[in-house]
């Protein structure tokens, strides 16, 4: 009879070994190797620099990992004390990802900008003519004076201050986060500018000209536009009916060509994929020429950023602004911008007129089921009104594309009317504005 084992004498040592050399020797060998190497596996992963640089570079870093980026510029503000700073502060710079050093702009990680201007008290109603300012000089660094500017929206950003500046014989305007901003608004601020530099640079978008990430305040520097938005211009022109300022000397023929700079820069945002979805005059900047530039891409931001809800990110307290679809919470599209170029032009041929001014924004929905649409203005000519007419298709697939969109512009330029400058009754009231835009209205949505 076989058997896998042998008897051992008791004092037989070898033999006893030779016997049990599976247990005693083999198993704990093989656990300490394997001990070895998850000890070398995790100290791999914890402090090899070349695979913390990856994680660093990686294009499809989060919001979360922008944040610690933040963090560790604050451990760059505690070092100050180097002996060498320009030295130390060449080596950071050659290790800044992501929105610390975009593509093409001029980053200015390292001003310092006190902002001990004083304030000007910013009132609810518009005010026609300049506040004045009291201009502050930097202490040193890039900018020259920096003056307070008010907001010139109807609902100003309570999280965000705006400066006036000059910064290499350029006029700028400084959007600065407030300190007292909560981490999220940080990450949004932060991740707006990322979002704004990754668009790229086009004429008729307003030059970004430097992002300040690497230590308060947080500020995003853009070129300044001399006439600011285009709804305030419009109502200044109504405001200077005598004529006695050339540049609201505004004709129909120039509403073609500031229209046409404005769908110009809404076709280069689709051919990017970037929806703007809050066209209006708000968010048109006029330059010194009467040049037109579009900006107001926060909402454009929002929608990115929160992508797969995007009936929670319209703004909808501009609600006749809004194309039919979006209005009934649907998706919004490159048409939906198109609807609200539409109602753009409405605004500048009437000098900054609500549109729908006799409904509340909560009626607006079945108005339009119902067929209605906008009224021509007196001093719209049919031209310029057919080409709203064809913007503002309730269908969106009827609607122009903007590249016959600009077909249009540029062929209603040559026949319009070059002469005649715009005049409207009077000057805005305030309150009735806000009424009639529908602006504080509670939320009704209808359903189509």
């Amino acid at each position: 009879m076989s058997s896998n084992s042998t008897e051992c004498a008791s004092d037989d040592r070898l033999c006893i070994t030779k016997e049990h050399q599976l247990a005693v020797i083999i198993v704990p060998v093989l656990l300490i190797v394997a001990t070895l190497i998850t000890l070398l596996i995790i100290f791999i992963l914890l402090y090899c620099p070349g695979q913390k640089q990856r994680r660093a570079t990686s294009p499809q870093r989060d919001h979360s990992s922008t944040h610690r980026d933040r963090d560790g510029g604050h451990n760059h503000r505690n070092q100050q004390q180097n002996p060498h700073p320009n030295h130390h502060r060449s080596h950071h710079r050659r290790h800044l990802h992501g929105i610390d050093a975009p593509p093409g702009i001029n980053p200015l990680e390292h001003e310092e900008v006190p902002m001990s201007t004083q304030q000007v008290q910013q009132n609810v109603r518009p005010t026609l003519s300049a506040a004045p300012q009291t201009p502050t000089e930097r202490q040193h660094g890039s900018f020259g004076q920096v003056t307070t500017l008010p907001h010139s929206s109807i609902r100003p950003d309570d999280t965000v201050s705006l400066y006036r500046a000059r910064m290499e014989n350029k006029n700028v305007v400084l959007r600065v986060l407030k300190e007292t901003a909560s981490s999220r608004e940080k990450r949004h601020f932060l991740g707006f500018a990322s979002f704004v530099a990754g668009l790229g640079p086009h004429p008729s978008l307003p030059t970004l000209l430097g992002i300040v990430s690497e230590r308060p305040p947080l500020m995003i520097v853009v070129e300044e536009q001399q006439h600011r938005d285009l709804l305030g211009f419009l109502w200044r022109c109504r405001q200077d009916n005598s004529g006695s300022e050339p540049s609201c000397n505004l004709t129909e023929k120039k509403i073609f060509t500031m229209a046409g700079q404005v769908a110009s820069a809404l076709s280069y945002l689709h051919s990017k994929d970037c929806i703007h979805g809050n066209v209006g005059a708000h968010s048109i900047l006029v330059g010194r020429d009467l040049s037109a530039k579009l900006w107001g891409l926060s909402p454009a931001y929002r929608r990115r950023a929160e992508a797969g809800s995007p009936g929670e990110v319209e703004d909808m307290e501009l609600k006749k602004w809004q194309a039919p679809e979006v209005l009934a919470r649907r998706l919004i599209s490159q048409s939906s911008d198109v609807w609200s170029f539409g109602i753009l032009l409405y605004e500048m041929v009437t000098l900054g007129d609500a549109p729908f001014a006799q409904l509340m924004a909560t009626e607006l929905l079945q108005h339009l089921q119902r067929g209605y649409h906008l009224t021509q203005p007196a001093t719209c000519s049919n031209s310029l009104f057919s080409l709203i007419r064809s913007c503002c298709r309730f269908n969106s697939h009827h609607r122009l594309s903007t590249s016959d969109l600009i077909k249009k512009l540029q062929a209603g330029e040559k026949s319009a009317n070059g002469r005649t400058v715009l005049r409207a009754p009077g000057p805005i009231n305030f309150e009735d504005y806000l009424r009639e835009a529908g602006y504080g209205e509670a939320y009704n949505y209808a359903v189509l």
